[in-house]
């Protein structure tokens, strides 16, 4: 299965599978375990609740774990695989996270369930289901007798959902000393393509104080802030340029305190989303630059980048080669998309580290009611991270 070195060589791949394949019911229950295990990002005790459980899977498998504790948010999991009698030259980073974006309680109303050859549940798809996939990967090595030859570290963070403030310096510490970095978030579309670019993300405020005044009475003495902030959105509409990859969304409004009563005050917040590095300073300065449209009306806008661009490389186009050509291997097709979601990958990409992203379970309906992993695919998937991680 390997060379003197411990490398796979062509068959590798196909007995990564086969042994995989049997192990397919052991990964469904697993995955069951951990969705059942609910881990909302604001819930700190209950990602820490998750991440023991992740954590000591890993310990079962011998691995070297450590737990980041954080004050405000759950605490991160990180894991280290070196193979025995090898001396690593360099680390691999193998990224992903624990929270999902669920409420607690969502579990009572969208069980974990097996049904249509498909595994239904909150958190499957994003991300719970690429926690299994490293897990199953790092026994198939394992039972491959295969070593890499790079420390295998494997970081699990616990506030991807919500902008990963508390993680983001521990994902760049650890991708600089990395010679790359694979992202276990979901992949796109049914055929599950590997994600080589991403847009970069921020999210803005807008927020607008007007004058209240009876609707009926005396409308002229109000200023009404749900109006200036509508003519606000409709200015936004017009940055939106998706040829050029810019989307500006308002996606969360509020205003107003009865039907009869001029609005003195109203909010929105706005979704950002761009493709080009140089793009983001020229959104926020516009977004800081708006003035009021109707006389009285006053507009305070907060805003910030949140994440940078994932941009396709020489060297990330060269990881995702070596991911197809062990796919075919087992006779698997497999491409590659840009996406305009966000990913911690994105952080490691923006240092220059080349980064593989979408690595995840084949699936679908991520954050919704609808969530669901394809369960056939989990052993074609693992044995895909498995092969990376003895060939890279």
């Amino acid at each position: 299965m390997s060379d003197d070195n411990g490398k796979p060589h062509g068959e590798t791949m196909k007995v990564l599978l086969a042994f995989l394949g049997k192990r397919q019911q052991e990964m469904t229950h697993l995955l069951g375990e951990f969705v059942r295990c609910e881990s909302p990002s604001a819930d700190r005790e209950a990602v820490n609740r998750f991440g023991q459980i992740v954590a000591s899977q890993w310990r079962k498998r011998g691995a070297r774990v450590r737990v980041v504790r954080q004050a405000r948010r759950g605490s991160h999991v990180r894991a280290e695989i070196v193979a025995r009698g090898i001396r690593p030259s360099g680390q691999i980073l193998i990224l992903g996270h624990l929270d999902t974006v669920h409420p607690a309680g969502t579990l009572a109303k969208f069980p974990y369930r097996l049904s249509g050859g498909r595994a239904w549940g909150p958190g499957t798809f994003d991300m719970k289901a690429g926690l299994v996939l490293a897990l199953f990967a790092a026994d198939a090595l394992q039972a491959a007798g295969l070593r890499p030859h790079r420390r295998l570290v494997f970081l699990w963070t616990s506030d991807e959902e919500i902008g990963s403030a508390a993680s983001r310096r521990l994902i760049e510490q650890e991708a600089r000393r990395s010679e790359c970095v694979l992202v276990l978030e979901p992949p796109l579309g049914r055929d599950g393509r590997l994600k080589t670019e991403r847009h970069g993300v921020g999210d803005a405020e807008l927020i607008v104080t007007g004058r209240a005044a009876h609707a009926g009475v005396d409308p002229q003495r109000g200023v009404n802030a749900v109006h200036e902030l509508a003519l606000q959105i409709a200015r936004l509409l017009a940055w939106d340029n998706p040829r050029r990859g810019i989307r500006v969304q308002a996606t969360v409004v509020s205003g107003g305190t009865a039907s009869n009563v001029i609005p003195a005050s109203a909010r929105a917040e706005i979704d950002i989303r761009y493709a080009r590095v140089g793009d983001a300073p020229k959104i926020l300065r516009m977004l800081r630059g708006l003035r009021p449209i109707l006389p009285g009306a006053r507009i305070q806008v907060r805003g910030a980048i949140s994440r940078p661009p994932m941009v396709r490389t020489a060297a990330s186009s060269k990881l995702f080669q070596q991911a197809q050509s062990l796919m075919r291997e087992i006779g698997l097709p497999l491409g590659e998309a840009s996406t305009g979601g966000g990913s911690d990958g994105s952080f490691a990409a923006a240092l220059g580290v080349p980064t593989l992203d979408g690595l995840g379970a084949v699936g679908d309906g991520a954050h919704t009611l609808r969530e669901h992993v394809v369960i056939r695919t989990l052993a074609q998937r693992a044995a895909l991270l498995a092969g990376l991680l003895a060939s890279l």
